[in-house]
């Protein structure tokens, strides 16, 4: 089989490896297709994801989906369509009951974060634990199906601000994770969606999906105290002091985007005087169920879906993925 793995800086190569054979509780899979992340453009393009080094070879890829091709249980048939829940948590923790997905100690498909690393699902096979997988429905296809993890973190982000219906929305940044909270925020029953991004390309998208107020930045202006919810998912520090000028008094903002691991200039001092409530957003917990459901309703999210690319051409396609004015989500095919 073939699998692509990220040797270090801008160095990836598509591989020959051994058909992997399931243990006792595993499944292999034949994968499909596999989404490129943000992290993942961050192994590839500077050969480590904030403090996590490649210390060995990686493979990318924690937003999958494929079907069945071997269960030595014999519960799930090949053939089978699904996707893949891409975290397995640490021991419990008192007080993290409700929070499996922040107890340490655990891994998550595609990471350096660990030493061997945790492999991730790019690569024509793959082996999962069984209680990772998630059948999908049969009005789900597969390449829409690969979105069920990235829309998974932009719900969990949506329920983090505990309730957006009839409230106005602020989306700052329009990548494919602003994008998809763009949706999963329409979705949830909120009034108004706005959606900033420093290019015209992504704001269009985002108008697409429900937006309704778009801002360029650099051009256009944002009246302060102007949101209910602010949802900052650009990770970048003036953004967040843009969050805090848009909120409204006692409103909330969700930082969903990666912020650098470092100093970085940001004003948070209205913050005080509006009484805001500041969350961050890490990944998700169980919130990959709702989102199988919510792409099984319609195809909306279809378009978020720029470019599908054979992973042999990785290279390209990382560096597509890179330019948000010429793409949205770029999927590998395998």
């Amino acid at each position: 089989m073939k699998a692509l793995a990220i040797h270090g800086k801008e160095d990836i190569r598509w591989e020959d490896r051994e058909v992997p054979a399931p243990g006792d509780g595993e499944v292999r899979l034949r994968v499909n297709y596999v989404g490129i992340c943000g992290s993942d453009l961050h192994y590839y393009f500077h050969g480590a994801n904030g403090e996590y080094t490649i210390r060995e070879p990686l493979t990318p890829g924690h937003e999958l989906s494929g079907v069945v091709d071997l269960d030595p249980s014999g519960r799930l048939a090949p053939g089978t369509p699904v996707t893949v829940h891409p975290a397995r948590y640490g021991p419990s923790v008192a007080g993290l009951e409700e929070r499996p997905h922040l107890r340490p100690g655990g891994d998550y498909f595609g990471s350096a974060a660990a030493n061997p690393h945790r492999q991730g699902g790019a690569s024509e096979y793959l082996l999962v634990e069984e209680g990772m997988i998630r059948v999908l429905p049969e009005n789900l296809p597969l390449e829409r199906a690969a979105l069920a993890e990235p829309l998974a973190v932009a719900i969990h982000a949506v329920n983090l601000a505990e309730g957006v219906a009839g409230k106005r929305v602020l989306v700052i940044g329009s990548g494919p994770i602003g994008l998809l909270v763009v949706a999963a925020a329409v979705h949830a029953g909120a009034s108004v969606v706005g959606a900033s991004d420093l290019r015209p390309e992504p704001l269009e998208r985002a108008k697409s999906l429900g937006a309704t107020e778009a801002f360029l930045v650099g051009q256009d202006t944002i009246d302060d105290e102007s949101y209910d919810v602010v949802f900052e998912c650009s990770g970048v520090g003036v953004s967040l002091t843009q969050a805090v000028r848009a909120a409204r008094r006692a409103g909330s903002i969700v930082q969903v985007g990666m912020l650098p691991n470092a100093e970085i200039g940001v004003n948070l001092a209205p913050m005080l005087a509006k009484e805001l409530t500041i969350r961050g957003a890490f990944r998700f917990s169980t919130e990959i169920d709702d989102a199988v459901s919510m792409l099984a309703e319609s195809d909306a999210l279809d378009s978020v879906v720029s470019h599908v690319i054979p992973a042999s051409d990785a290279v390209q396609a990382f560096e597509l993925a890179r330019d948000s004015s010429a793409s949205a989500k770029v999927l590998l095919s395998l």
